[in-house]
């Protein structure tokens, strides 16, 4: 029999155990790959099926742009929807083998059919991948961290661990897409196969997540079953909206959602370019993913202790001036290598203990969604993580396909012109240098941390009838 887990530092009961917080973050995993994977297609659409640039940006755009408001819709679809905790994980297994399918067919794009039928091709995929599949998993899952514990210690672990996994995502994409498409000859045949295997491991990790959580106990469960509870009711979909646009704080979680992605965006898919023309070898896109690893581990095994130490605000300004340094001084030095590969993992560890709060950051607004309007609004409070990641990944496909045309990138020379140097530096420097400093002044705004205490202790009240 099970050990009982007891009560936390607060006096909360404790619900996760070990293999709850390994299985939560092998579902963030998944999701982390299949957001990462969208983030390498722009290069295979250009530089492996030879589509035109402006036409990708233009078809990722319109997928990017649907796919931002499906997560709100379906948020509140899922408030509404009845089924417990269950109508919150219960997509892991529904929507498993659709994502699979859907990932190969990413790859398998006809570029004998002409450029547009391609174009459209490119659109509906990305839409199924993203608008659809991705949303449906996504954003209930995001809702997972406030019903699963109480505990606020349990909560900000859990959000350590889902940064791993995504994180985790973003390195091994990073790391492994153009070393292994190149050895197997660095061909779309090459980029499918790619895609095939992702999909057997987003597939089983889906799975595993989901069969987890059908068997667990979530906040508020005295019995090992799940237990009939009150659907809380939200109204129309206008009035949820309305409530969360008027409290600042989901706004700038969303906002905070949105042009961190942008930047991950950039990175992301940025990097190869930078690599192939800059620094002329794109296979050094895997070795600043390996040595980003160092920086990785450092930043997760410090994170906890930086955001115990210097609290939730304080560790968002060190993430962003952080970042925004060390794009700063690139901008002196923008080919040399080594500065480069420095300056990408400084930045790296100083945005680890960010990540590792997004979680964090939506739970205080669920919770003052409660406390200002009396609804909680959890699965659409969740769709700022969707929506503003979304759209930000959107606005960072723009920027990168936009910025590419205006330098006048061309895949098929042999070495880049001025104009298309100077594009793929904004990219990588200029653009994250102005992001995260534009961040840091929304952020400014954010003074929810030093209020939560009392808000607890009036919705404690509130639910006693006191």
């Amino acid at each position: 029999m099970a050990k009982a887990l007891g009560l936390d530092a607060d006096g909360i009961q404790k619900m996760m155990r070990k293999r709850d917080y390994m299985s939560d973050m092998g579902g963030q995993l998944a999701l982390g790959i299949m957001g990462n994977l969208v983030g390498q297609l722009t290069y295979f659409y250009t530089d492996k099926v030879g589509l035109a640039v402006g036409g990708v940006g233009i078809a990722m755009l319109i997928a990017k742009v649907l796919d931002a408001f499906t997560d709100i819709i379906f948020g509140h679809v899922i408030d509404r929807m009845k089924g417990g905790k269950e109508k919150y994980y219960k997509w892991l297994i529904y929507m498993g083998i659709p994502a699979a399918v859907v990932t190969v067919l990413l790859f398998t794009v006809p570029g004998s059919i002409g450029n547009l039928p391609a174009l459209i091709y490119v659109s509906i995929t990305n839409i199924l991948f993203t608008a659809v599949i991705y949303t449906i998993i996504s954003t209930p899952y995001a809702a997972i961290m406030v019903i699963r514990t109480d505990s606020q210690v349990e909560r900000n672990n859990m959000g350590v661990f889902r940064a791993v996994g995504n994180y985790g995502a973003g390195m091994i994409i990073a790391i492994a897409t153009i070393p292994v498409t190149n050895a197997l000859g660095g061909t779309q045949s090459a980029w499918i196969k790619y895609g095939a295997v992702l999909a057997l491991v987003i597939l089983l990790l889906l799975l595993l997540s989901w069969n987890n959580l059908r068997k667990a106990r979530f906040a508020g469960e005295t019995g090992s079953e799940n237990q009939e509870e009150a659907e809380e009711e939200t109204g129309s979909f206008i009035d949820a909206l309305g409530m969360l646009m008027r409290n600042k704080y989901w706004v700038i979680v969303l906002l905070f959602n949105l042009i961190t992605q942008i930047t991950n965006s950039l990175t992301g898919s940025a990097g190869t370019y930078y690599c192939k023309w800059i620094f002329g070898d794109d296979n050094l896109v895997a070795v600043l993913g390996a040595a980003g690893m160092i920086a990785t581990v450092i930043g997760f095994v410090l994170s906890s202790k930086i955001i115990n130490k210097i609290g939730v605000r304080n560790t968002i300004y060190f993430g962003l001036l952080g970042a925004a340094a060390m794009a700063g001084i690139r901008c002196f030095a923008p080919a040399n290598f080594k500065l480069f590969m420095v300056t990408s993992l400084i930045g790296s560890f100083v945005q680890i203990p960010l990540m590792c709060l997004y979680g964090v950051l939506l739970a205080m607004a669920v919770d003052y969604n409660e406390w200002k309007y009396g609804k909680r609004l959890l699965a659409i409070s969740s769709g700022a993580i969707g929506f503003g990641s979304k759209v930000g990944g959107g606005l960072g496909t723009v920027l990168l396909t936009g910025l590419l045309t205006i330098g006048g990138y061309d895949a098929t020379l042999a070495a880049a012109t001025d104009s298309m140097r100077a594009s793929i530096l904004a990219l990588g420097n200029y653009v994250p240098l102005i992001i995260n400093l534009l961040m840091f002044a929304i952020f400014t705004q954010f003074d929810l941390e030093k209020k939560m205490p009392q808000i607890h202790t009036d919705l404690e009240a509130r639910r006693k009838g006191n």
